[in-house]
Parts: C-alpha cells; structure tokens; sequence
C-alpha cells in the first residue's frame, strides 16, 4: 500500500518536462481519461502543441495570454494569482494545433481528457464563471464552477477551482465517484492541483479506501504538488491556520453521461449536506 500511496501522491517537480511543471497524462495515471498540464513561460515566451485525442481547457493561473486554435485567437487576460479572482479560460478542441503565447509571461494550467466527439475551440468568460460558497464555520469554501458539468459544454471534461481559507477544512465530508450507479454515483478519475499564498504555506489531503486494497493517501501537500484519485473516499482537504489554499480539481470517466454525482461517507456526512 505505501507504493501505491507514493504513486497517487505527486510531489512538485517530479513530472516536470520542457516547458511544463507538472504533466499528468493518463498513462502516467494509470487509468484512462483524466490529464493534467502546468505551463510555464517566459516573457515573451510561446508554446505550441497538438491536442491529440484530448479535450483542454487553458487555464492562467497568474499572467496572461493569447491562444491561436483553428481560426480563432482568443485573448486571456489572466490574474495575477489565483487567490486574485476568476478568470477566463479558453477550450480547445481534439484533433488540433495550439500555440500560447505570453508577452508578461506566466504560468498556465491545461485540465484535459481523452474523449471522443470534437466541439468546437471557445472563449470561456470570466464574468461568466458561477461562483458558490459552499459549507460554514470551519467548512466554508468558495467553489469557481469555470467547468462544472452543468455550465461550461465539454465531451468529458469537468474541472472547478476550490478556495480553502487558512484554518478550514473543504472536500468535506468525505465523498467518492469511483463507480456507475444511475442517479446517485458517477464513474470519474480526479487530480486534485494545489497552490498556497505563501511560499511556506501547506496543507494535508486525505484519500481513504472505498474498496478493499483501493486508494489510501494521506499527504501534506505544498505549491505544485498534486494528488491522484482513481477511487476511495477523498477528503478532508486541509488548509494550515494562516495558510489559505488552492486546488484545481480534474474530473472525467467513462459514462456515457457527463455528469458530477457523488456518495457522502455515512459516517460524517451528517449535519454537512
């Protein structure tokens, strides 16, 4: 069980490549839809790639961009930081060329997923992106729903950006999406992407088994880092007192339904729904 929790825990800077901080593809993964990008560049600096058999959404993470795809070229004027605001996001489409550039430079986020039909490339608006405040006291987050099933149009693609105050705790109660049951429990693999508004800020994550021999993973978890989850009840996700955190989590899987449906662990959903 300890190799496979260092398998699901991913530190920063161990799947660095070229241009990129962090990529996750489902091969590294192990399992078949869900993938993950960090770009950095350089002022000035461009970045181009094919889209493959993968959906993306580009995602500035701080700074800005312009992205050409197809016939478009869509501006993204980006944050400063992920704790600034929204943003807006642009989708790219499978089967396709993209090239990013910066003039300020930046770093940018690509959530992906292998699928099937192609839609096509859109500009995703910041003042467009619901954004619901979830849980109270101690659980009280603030959830950006730039992709969520129910907003934004993808083949297979959700992803959200979580906010987690200094002190609290989100992705609470414990909750799972690792089997098809119509109406209550979607099938979906996720990586939870984390940041801090500190360079020494941290926190933990919890992964805990729904199966016997399935995920178990608890972490503490610093800028860059990411955590998989191909199954198991995730959460609590916890934020050091002073230390407010960011995660960007990545959903897709096989359903022929895109769709976020969740089970609460019995033990500890009481009083939190």
């Amino acid at each position: 069980m300890d190799e496979h929790k260092d398998e699901l825990f991913v530190r920063a800077g161990t799947t660095s490549r070229e241009a990129y901080a962090l990529d996750i593809g489902p091969e590294r993964a192990g399992w078949g839809y869900s993938g993950l990008r960090v770009l950095e560049l350089a002022p000035g600096g461009t970045h181009a790639f094919a889209t493959g058999d993968s959906e993306w959404i580009l995602l500035p993470l701080n700074g800005g961009c312009t992205v050409h795809v197809e016939d478009r070229t869509m501006e993204l004027p980006g944050r400063e930081s992920v704790f600034a605001g929204v943003t807006d996001f642009a989708y790219l489409p499978r089967d396709a060329h993209a090239q990013i550039a910066s003039g300020a430079g930046g770093r940018f986020a690509l959530a992906g997923a292998r699928c099937e039909r192609r839609l096509p490339a859109r500009h995703g608006p910041a003042p467009e992106v619901p954004v619901e405040r979830r849980g109270s006291g101690v659980s009280a987050r603030e959830v950006r729903n730039f992709a969520a099933a129910d907003v934004f149009a993808c083949d297979r693609l959700i992803a959200v950006e979580v906010i987690t105050p200094g002190g609290n705790w989100s992705s609470y109660p414990p909750h799972k999406h690792d089997e098809h049951v119509p109406g209550q429990e979607s099938e979906l693999e996720e990586i939870y992407y984390f940041e801090f508004a500190a360079p020494q800020g941290f926190g933990y994550q919890r992964v805990s088994p729904s199966r016997p021999g399935g995920a178990d993973v608890l972490a503490e978890v610093r800028a860059g880092d990411a955590v998989l989850v191909p199954d198991g009840w995730h959460g609590p996700s916890i934020a050091a007192p002073g230390h407010p955190m960011y995660y960007l989590n990545v959903m897709a899987g096989p359903g022929e339904e895109r769709a976020w449906q969740i089970r609460f662990h019995p033990d500890h959903a009481e009083g939190y729904r």
